[in-house]
């Protein structure tokens, strides 16, 4: 069978959950099992994968759901621990106190404390923790969730300590005889990806902003967030900046947990002290409650009763969150992470198969939630009650979240352990790639984050994608004669890109808040971000590639300065905009 047809076969299961998820809108629990479905009828009988390894990969994807469901129950603990006991009411006031305009709120929570916990855990726990937060601060539960996977984007490189360029790149390139020092190849393309996540990452923070006031403000328009682009872009700078400086001094391991950091410390004393900020008739908030569409709410209801108010000191109900940072920081340290994952649960050579399944209980951000929701019940001296209450609340909501995860899970890992069949064929994301690689040509460059982005979305993680492609992307780069490690660069921003559309990742994010079932309202409110981060970097990675042999106006550079003339054009003439629309909203 050609490349071609096999490359149109692979893309199947992604076009069921194009269609059912994200078209008609079907719940994850719906959608997911005929994607699962479509994916072991094409593993097969026609990759001919044998039956015992079909199981023994959706075996795997359980217990991998498993795990997710760990850490979300631990993070939807810790969030009603915090109700229960008061804690949310005095970090909402917090907030408050620096400015009740919530375009600067998501700025601050999503993209400058996501980034930092990007940086120290990584693996969608951004999302564990700050879209919570986010909904404790009185977010719809939705536009909490579409924040936190819009800034799945440019910390997701460098997240969980490097991982996703240690472990990732490192694994998928080591086979290359003509790399002698994988640690340096790795250092060289993590100058080059946080160089590129810089450029793109500019608008991230004003993406945030737009897309909140667009899709969850009383006028639906993105130019009342647009109206903040000086402070976004200025919180972008405060934490891209540092990161691309540690990324080429430092290596990989550290640029978002500091770029993030950094950025915190430069960002709210200037928001307190008014730089850069709305004036006060121009605060921006969402309406009364009252009238949010149905579909914003979940499961998860938070109260912010007067009865709190002034039960917990502000020192203490930001205690929880300054220990997560800690423990997952070092949980990660080398000593300590060794001893943590010697508590290992591993299921070997599933059903005779090369497959291997292990849970490492300790090492999950799930057990350090639970570790701080218990501190927290000491600390915020809670009733027995209230506690309990918190735990039959987070039960209920995790069960919800399972009935998609047994599905979605299972189906990424049949996808991706589609290898080794009697056919012959490579597994399907491979078939998928060549495919693409084939009919782009010369123009591959351009598609190759896109590749990358396909792959951490079917399989929810950066450092899998990466694991799967650099070395086919390096391949590539060899073949049409292009700098072969830009490709791997372009892969890992591609890579990480693809987490603000990853499906397993807006369950995990949505299960959080107990919005379950809107996982195609989400995802088609990341596309748009997704594809300007993939189109730009991608047409940047081309007119590198490119421009020694074809000049500096190729169309690579044609592209990326049509994307940057546009998004000029939008923010400087979004006053006249949004003069039309007070004007109709005053009328």
């Amino acid at each position: 069978m050609g490349n071609g047809i096999l490359a149109v076969l692979a893309v199947l299961p992604i076009i069921v959950v194009a269609i059912f998820l994200v078209g008609l809108k079907w719940p994850a629990s719906k959608a997911m099992p005929l994607s699962y479905i479509v994916t072991v009828l094409l593993a097969l009988f026609v990759w001919n994968v044998a039956f015992p390894k079909v199981a023994a990969a959706s075996v795997h994807g359980l217990i991998v759901a498993v795990t997710l469901l760990f850490i979300i129950f631990g993070a939807i603990l810790l969030l009603n621990t915090l109700q229960e006991s008061g804690g949310l009411h005095t970090i909402r006031r917090g907030f408050t106190d620096i400015t009740p305009d919530r375009r600067i709120q998501v700025i601050i929570v999503a993209w400058l404390f996501g980034s930092f916990i990007e940086g120290s855990a990584g693996f969608g726990t951004p999302a564990a923790v700050a879209v919570p937060l986010l909904v404790g601060l009185g977010f719809p539960a939705m536009a909490a969730v579409v924040s936190g996977m819009v800034i799945q984007s440019t910390p997701v490189s460098f997240g969980a300590v490097g991982t996703p360029m240690t472990v990732g790149v490192g694994t998928g390139v080591e086979s290359l005889t003509q790399i002698t020092d994988i640690s340096s190849f790795v250092f060289g393309v993590a100058g080059k990806v946080a160089l590129l996540h810089t450029i793109a990452g500019l608008l991230i923070p004003l993406f945030l902003v737009a897309i909140l006031t667009r899709f969850f403000g009383k006028n639906k328009s993105f130019s009342e967030g647009l109206k903040v682009w000086k402070f976004a872009i200025f919180a972008s700078v405060a934490m891209t900046i540092p990161y691309v400086i540690v990324a080429n001094l430092l290596g990989p391991e550290f640029p978002a947990m500091i770029g993030g950091l950094v950025g915190l410390a430069i960002v709210i004393p200037a928001a307190k002290k008014g730089f850069l900020m709305p004036k006060e008739d121009e605060i921006w908030d969402f309406e009364s409650k009252d009238r949010w569409d149905p579909t914003w709410t979940g499961r998860v209801e938070l109260k912010h009763s007067e009865i709190y108010a002034g039960k917990i000191s502000m020192w203490r109900a930001w205690a929880p969150y300054v220990l997560i940072a800690i423990l997952l920081l070092i949980s990660r340290l080398t000593i300590v992470g060794d001893w943590l994952q010697s508590a290992t649960i591993t299921l070997p050579h599933i059903f005779g198969t090369e497959i291997s399944s292990s849970w490492e209980i300790l090492f999950s951000p799930g057990f350090i939630f639970i570790v701080v929701a218990v501190f927290t019940y000491y600390m915020h001296g809670m009733r027995v009650q209230e506690f309990a209450r918190a735990w039959k609340d987070s039960g209920k909501t995790m069960i919800a979240a399972g009935s998609a995860l047994v599905f979605t899970v299972p189906m990424v890992q049949v996808f991706l352990n589609s290898d080794g069949g009697a056919a012959g064929y490579q597994e399907m994301p491979l078939a998928l790639a060549e495919g693409v690689a084939n009919l782009a040509g010369s123009l591959y460059p351009i598609f190759a984050t896109f590749v990358g982005g396909l792959g951490a979305f079917v399989a929810g993680s950066n450092t899998i994608s990466n694991m799967m492609f650099s070395l086919f992307q390096f391949g590539v780069g060899e073949r049409i004669g292009g700098d072969a490690t830009w490709m791997v660069a372009l892969q890992a921003v591609g890579g990480a890109a693809g987490n603000m559309i990853c499906v397993h990742n807006v369950v995990a994010a949505s299960a959080v808040v107990g919005l379950v079932g809107k996982e195609g309202h989400i995802i088609r409110k990341t596309l748009l971000p997704f594809l300007y981060y993939s189109l730009l970097l991608g047409s940047i990675g081309y007119s590198i590639m490119w421009t020694a042999e074809k000049g500096i106006f190729n169309i690579g550079s044609i592209i990326a300065v049509i994307i940057w003339v546009i998004a000029i054009y939008i923010i400087v003439t979004n006053n006249k905009r949004l003069d039309v629309i007070q004007r109709r909203a005053a009328s």
